[in-house]
């Protein structure tokens, strides 16, 4: 289980999409501070509208 906007949460959603590795480097989602992972969900957000 993971809290709503928890670095779990923006994971897990950002999987739902698609995403399991960050576009750029190449490496797991994990490994990001939740800054990052939380800025890649919601560029990938608002062009997914």
């Amino acid at each position: 289980m993971s809290y709503q906007y928890s670095k779990g949460w923006y994971i897990k959603e950002l999987k739902k999409m698609g995403f399991n590795y960050h576009p750029v480097d190449k490496r797991k989602l994990e490994n990001y501070k939740t800054f990052v992972v939380r800025n890649l969900y919601f560029e990938k957000l608002a062009k997914k509208k």
